[in-house]
């Protein structure tokens, strides 16, 4: 008998109901992203990550759907290390139902956050387009080519068109640009429920003491919790956007569980 498998098994046999199909499921999407690429060349994070929702490419499913896509093999790690790691102590004083509704709720919130403060980073482009598409100039055209960096501008289109034509294509490709501006935004992996997961760790479990390869001495949760909001925090605020991390919406999974653990904690008997 192999015991060391059967260890394997029987640990993973004992993860709470919830936290181990949310691996399994996780794991499984991460996979078939490489599928679908390969065999139908479709890209997965694409269709069921979320989009900008007056994007063309938004889908109502999708603020579900990219909870469960990762972008990388270290971003699906991480997460599902930690959905392990505290999730299961959850889920245990809980029960499934309610670390799931937990689990769901911080992540929608998480998205509710990051694309509030998309929206509002976009609306100076927005309106300036808006505002192009209702009165076009050329002068203008050329304010947004350059902006944009892009090659046309107003002396190549009059060196090709009538004034009224090459209005016209300054007015579509400005349209076009709106469309793909919104369209670009696209998130996906499970990180802002994993951080309100980790806040709620942090709440119930304050004072055990967790050991990290890069700290010498074991860390309380409540410490740990409280810096890496912090830090969260300063990254997004220093417009952090070249990292390629929705910082805003790890902070929205920890505003949205706070919420929810007061709401629970002053209306619900059984919270603890």
């Amino acid at each position: 008998m192999n015991y060391q498998n059967s260890y394997r098994q029987n640990a993973f046999n004992q993860l709470p109901v919830v936290v181990k199909n949310l691996l399994i499921i996780n794991i499984l999407m991460f996979v078939l992203t490489f599928v679908f690429i390969a065999m139908f060349d479709i890209d997965l994070n694409d269709k069921l990550g979320l989009h900008f929702p007056t994007s063309q490419k938004f889908q109502p499913y999708q603020v579900i759907t990219y909870m469960f896509m990762h972008g990388s093999l270290p971003h699906l790690f991480l997460n599902m290390f930690a959905l392990w790691m505290f999730g299961k102590s959850l889920e245990d004083l809980w029960g499934p139902k309610r670390f799931l509704i937990y689990y769901l709720i911080t992540g929608i919130g998480a998205a509710i956050c990051h694309y509030t403060i998309v929206y509002f980073q976009m609306q100076d482009a927005l309106n300036f387009i808006d505002s192009y598409i209702a009165n076009p100039s050329l002068s203008a055209f050329d304010e947004f080519a350059s902006s944009v960096g892009s090659t046309m501008n107003s002396n190549y289109l009059l060196s090709e068109h009538s004034m009224k034509e090459a209005l016209q294509i300054s007015v579509d490709q400005v349209r076009d640009y709106r469309i793909a501006l919104l369209n670009a935004p696209n998130i996906v992996g499970a990180s802002g429920a994993v951080f309100g997961i980790l806040l709620a760790f942090g709440m119930l479990f304050p004072n055990t003491e967790l050991m990290f390869l890069f700290l010498p001495i074991p860390i309380k949760a409540k410490w740990f919790v409280l810096a890496y909001g912090l830090i969260e925090l300063f990254s997004g605020l220093r417009g952090a956007a070249g990292d390629n991390v929705a910082h805003f919406a790890h902070l929205g999974g920890m505003l949205f569980g706070f919420i929810l653990l007061k709401y629970w904690q002053k209306n619900s008997k059984t919270f603890y």
